[in-house]
């Protein structure tokens, strides 16, 4: 299963804020840091902001951070949210569909792989991540 780079930049944004817990981060810093665009940066920040996994504060000193404890955001949820869709295949336009023996076997992958993310939290991740931009101080 392959994720869409807006999963892979929901991610990277996540994992920076969980990393960089003390620090307000800018849609703008983030942008430049990761080579996201800075529109694509916007839209994910807001997906997650609306999910309530980040929180905004607006105005000129404004930013985002976590919006709850990076413990109790799992790598699945995140998944679920960004990813249009899980199905690694066509199944539903496919004309075996209603009697194919692949299909029951492909939902058994999907499960299996987003039992593990769902195993998985963001605070695991960033404990075993060594984040390679250096900032300085603000």
């Amino acid at each position: 299963m392959r994720l869409t780079a807006h999963s892979d930049y929901a991610l990277r944004i996540l994992l920076q804020a969980a990393i960089e817990p003390d620090r307000l981060l800018s849609i703008a810093q983030v942008a430049q840091e990761q080579a996201i665009s800075r529109n694509h940066a916007m839209k994910v920040v807001n997906q997650l902001a609306n999910a309530g996994f980040l929180t905004t504060l607006r105005g000129r000193h404004g930013g985002f951070r976590l919006g709850r404890p990076a413990a109790d955001i799992t790598i699945g949820q995140v998944i679920r949210l960004t990813e249009p869709s899980l199905n690694p295949a066509d199944c539903a336009n496919c004309i075996l569909a209603p009697s194919c023996g692949l299909t029951p076997a492909l939902d058994e992958a999907v499960r299996a792989f987003l039992e593990v993310l769902d195993n998985r939290s963001l605070a695991d991740i960033a404990r075993t991540t060594t984040w390679p931009l250096a900032h300085p101080e603000d």
